[in-house]
């Protein structure tokens, strides 16, 4: 076994240890985890993990680097395509930072790509058009605009940058970033591998950034990636490079360890991610290699959640930037951790997670020596003693009065700031009113969640149809039920959605063993509407909170927030009588998130509403949300038999859109999802909606193959194929996502 002494560490030795297997794997990860825990120690905070809460902002999708991996890069045809902007606004900027200011983030991420003015006419007009003499001094503008009006500390990440360029941005962004990926030239220089045709992957090039920021004090984030076609002796020779920079001038404060992911659409979509013995393995060399005082991070979106105690046992000590808004838009496939579940799986690995700066603590309290004296009071207005992020500290708000602007743009850029009877007037939009509402929510749903389109391979079940001797159809014994769920699972589902109140016949114990009998580890069971909850609870003499302790034993983990057309008591009698009276709904949902059971939320609309209780309803949907953090999505769905419109004679299509993006604008900030439901509206007028601020199709609603009769609207799949070709049609990429909006564990279909 090779030497695991640090300081001794050759290239040979780095390369063995990339590729050791067995004890010596064993052995490797326990001295990384050894020697990150003496470091932490060191450092003041042992067994503590941080991260930073960011928003990510990306500037410009437009670059002039081609590389073979890369799904973030547009051209402006497709970025026209998309209705997309070649820049971000000012307001747009500011849109989506106020946001994560709302959501407690202290970094804003500014992430683009490579000087696209070099390759695109349409990028260099654009700046001339709004008075930058390059991309760089756009970025500039917008970090001093972002902590002049928000309070957020940018972290600039635009790629290659020159030492002009940097000392430009050091005085408006307390750290930067640029991924050294390899120093192999190989890749740069042989046509077909990853990073032939792009300028700025010249590994030198990107050395040179990095000794630049070392030269001008600038607190700086590097990293590798794994497994795009390097050799393990490019691995070592990186990681070497890195420490070889860092003891010239001390200035990386951390060293990202990311691996690759294949993403569809591009040219290295058939090429193998690497396997988790060799992840890890990168991770613990690089742990060995680097001085103590850096440093290593890897993303938690990129790991599966189960295998996420695997990165802290081979060496993490930081899990980056993690956004409670925005997406991961490199990697849009793959969602952030809710930040519960993330200090759940530190907490599981044995440490505390705390968060920090988009600086370090170290490089925060060394004051003046690494941060720029203009923007040493906002950092510090944030920090706390040790360096790390202040608890309980807040970006202030900057000057937020009025913004100027339509009324969207305002409901964009300033949302708390408009009354009830502004938002009654965004719905009641039309003409060029109602583009530019269309138009500010899509660009609000581009800036938060992203340009993915999401879906759950699921199937229906209506536990109505409970029988003990089915004599109807959609009637179902329990053993037929469990050959539904098993026959999903067969097919591919990940969620089995079942609801309806049960006969009163069927004792209301059917609810608890009709979900016992189908739960299953591999299926998530999103099952029983507050109605049939207020059921279980009526007739099985339950009290609530012992009826969803049952729930959960028996297997529900999700429930969904139906059985509510409208939180209005006048509406309620008028158009469902037969509803739960909305306050006892409240009191449900309102007790399943606090038991740890999250839920969709609805509107049915087009009946008998004005659009005041519209808004209400939807004001009251985020207030509950702003105390449980229980509602997963958002889904307006229009009445059957309704189609009443707020404004006489205006189209049922503008009548949809101006309910997707007043949705979108008025809940985007805390409920971040907005589904369609595509069997209320088809592909054509589906399509719009996604256009309009929405970015889910819910499920698949697959039949299957086992009394297809017994789940409502059955006869309306969805397969995968029908929704790719939707998503297509938007030049937005469909992702097969879990019921809470995760990666499921298998690949997608």
């Amino acid at each position: 076994m090779t030497s695991l002494a640090p300081d001794t560490l050759s290239l040979t030795d780095a390369e063995a240890l990339l590729g050791a297997e067995g004890a010596d794997f064993d052995a490797l990860l326990d001295r990384a985890g050894s020697v990150r825990d003496d470091s932490l120690a060191r450092k003041g905070r042992p067994g503590v993990m941080t991260y930073s809460r960011k928003v990510f902002v990306p500037l410009t999708t437009l670059c002039r680097d081609r590389c073979h991996y890369c799904v973030f890069v547009d051209t402006p045809g497709q970025l026209l395509s998309k209705r997309a902007p070649l820049f971000m606004s000012d307001a747009q900027i500011l849109q989506v930072v106020r946001a994560g200011a709302e959501r407690g983030c202290k970094e804003a991420l500014l992430t683009l790509g490579d000087r696209p003015e070099d390759r695109w006419p349409q990028a260099r007009a654009w700046l001339d058009d709004h008075g930058f003499g390059s991309t760089i001094e756009y970025v500039a503008h917008a970090a001093r605009l972002i902590t002049r009006e928000t309070g957020l500390l940018a972290h600039a990440n635009p790629g290659v940058m020159t030492a002009d360029e940097l000392a430009r941005l050091r005085p408006v962004s307390p750290s930067m970033g640029m991924m050294l990926e390899t120093t192999s030239r190989d890749l740069y220089e042989t046509p077909g591998k990853a990073h032939y045709g792009s300028p700025d992957k010249d590994p030198d090039v990107r050395l040179r950034v990095i000794e630049d920021a070392g030269r001008a004090r600038i607190p700086f984030t590097t990293g590798i990636l794994v497994g795009i076609g390097e050799t393990l002796t490019d691995r070592a020779q990186s990681l070497l490079a890195l420490r070889d920079a860092h003891r010239r001038h001390g200035h990386l404060q951390e060293v990202i360890v990311q691996n690759f992911r294949a993403k569809a659409h591009t040219a290295m979509r058939g090429a193998a991610d690497p396997t988790v013995r060799e992840y890890l393995a990168t991770i613990a060399v690089a742990r060995l290699l680097l001085d103590e005082d850096v440093s290593i991070q890897a993303p938690p979106n990129l790991t599966h959640a189960q295998d996420l105690a695997l990165l802290v046992r081979a060496g993490v000590d930081d899990w980056g930037g993690v956004s409670p808004l925005t997406a991961d838009h490199v990697n849009p496939e793959r969602p952030w951790p809710h930040l519960d579940d993330l200090a759940e799986y530190t907490a599981q690995a044995g440490f505390a997670l705390a968060e920090r700066l988009t600086a370090h603590p170290e490089f925060v309290r060394a004051g003046a020596e690494w941060i720029d004296p203009a923007l040493l009071p906002a950092v510090e207005r944030l920090a706390a003693p040790s360096g790390l992020a202040s608890t309980g500290a807040e970006a202030p708000r900057g000057s937020r009065g009025e913004s100027g602007g339509s009324l969207a743009e305002r409901a964009a850029t300033d949302p708390t700031t408009l009354d009830p009877a502004e938002w009654a007037r965004l719905l009641r939009a039309e003409g060029s009113d109602l583009e530019t509402l269309v138009r500010v929510a899509d660009d609000a749903r581009r800036y938060s969640v992203g340009e993915s389109i999401g879906i759950v391979v699921n199937r229906n079940l209506t536990s109505s149809g409970l029988r003990t001797h089915p004599a109807d159809e959609g009637e179902f014994t329990l053993a037929e039920a469990r050959a539904i769920a098993e026959d999903a699972i067969a097919l591919g589902a990940t969620e089995l959605c079942v609801q309806g109140v049960l006969p009163a016949h069927v004792h209301a114990e059917g609810y608890l063993d009709l979900a016992r009998a189908v739960a299953d580890p591999r299926l998530h069971l999103h099952a029983y509407r507050p109605q049939d909850i207020a059921d279980l609870v009526d007739r099985g003499g339950y009290a609530l909170d012992e009826a969803l302790v049952a729930l959960r034993s028996a297997g529900v983990a999700t429930f969904p927030g139906t059985g509510v057309k409208i939180l209005d008591e006048g509406v309620r009698r008028k158009v469902a009588p037969t509803d739960l009276d909305t306050a006892r709904w409240q009191e449900i949902v309102e007790a399943a998130h606090g038991a740890g059971l999250r839920s969709t939320s609805v509107l049915f609309y087009g009946h008998v509403e004005s659009a005041e209780q519209r808004i209400a309803h939807l004001r009251r949907l985020r207030d509950i949300h702003a105390r449980t953090g229980g509602f997963t999505e958002f889904v307006p769905i229009p009445l059957p038999g309704g189609g009443v419109p707020l404004v006489p004679g205006r189209a049922p299509l503008d009548e949809h859109r101006a309910v997707a993006a007043v949705s979108r604008l008025l809940l985007g900030g805390s409920i971040p999802h907005i589904q369609i439901p595509w069997t209320r509206h088809g592909p054509e007028v589906t399509a719009e909606l996604l256009r309009s601020g929405g970015d889910d199709l819910g499920g698949t609603l697959l039949d299957g193959r086992v009394r297809p009769d017994a789940g409502i609207e059955h006869g309306l799949e969805l397969p995968w194929e029908r929704a790719s070709r939707l998503a297509a049609s938007l030049h937005r990429p469909l992702r097969e996502r879990t019921t809470t909006y995760g990666q499921p564990r298998r690949e997608q279909p």
